[in-house]
């Protein structure tokens, strides 16, 4: 028993590691940070690993939750760095002045960042996303669709802030 649970994880390490970790490294821009976040997925699925039913959307869920925590920790330096430059003096919407999608992406409702981060960051289709949160596909296509909304309009409002 542990022999073939050990094989399957092993097989499951080698077909979705380097996935995972690219995926991740397009999310937070660096390969440390993204091999961190994926072996960390791996532990984290690991640990649960006879409790869990689904490995692969454990995996990019629990990736998705650590890339957002990787993005807190960064927002909050960004922050003490700014407070600590004085830097609020001379530009004081410097959030509102970066159009990084991934920043805009970050900024969303959790309920309408994972679809996002799922389907166009992992290229999963609608039904696994679906399958994944546990909602049905229209309200997925609804979420994302109202991501995307968001995401427009916040990219439009930055880049005329730019102007």
């Amino acid at each position: 028993m542990k022999r073939s649970r050990d094989r399957a994880a092993s097989e499951l390490f080698a077909a979705l590691y380097s996935r995972l970790a690219g995926w991740c490294r397009r999310l937070v821009d660096d390969d440390e940070t993204a091999h961190e976040i994926a072996s960390e997925a791996f532990t984290r699925l690991w640990a649960r690993w006879t409790s869990v039913e689904e490995p692969r959307g454990f995996l990019y869920v629990t990736a998705a939750n650590l890339v957002r925590d990787h993005w807190r920790k960064l927002e909050r330096e960004r922050k003490a760095v700014h407070r600590a430059t004085a830097e609020a003096a001379v530009r004081p919407h410097t959030e509102q002045a970066d159009p990084s999608v991934r920043l805009l992406v970050q900024s969303l409702p959790e309920r309408l960042r994972v679809p996002i981060l799922l389907h166009y960051y992992a290229d999963m289709p609608i039904r696994e996303v679906s399958e994944l949160t546990g909602r049905r596909e229209g309200t997925v296509k609804a979420d994302l669709h109202a991501a995307r909304e968001l995401l427009r309009a916040q990219l439009r409002r930055s880049l005329d802030h730019t102007l």
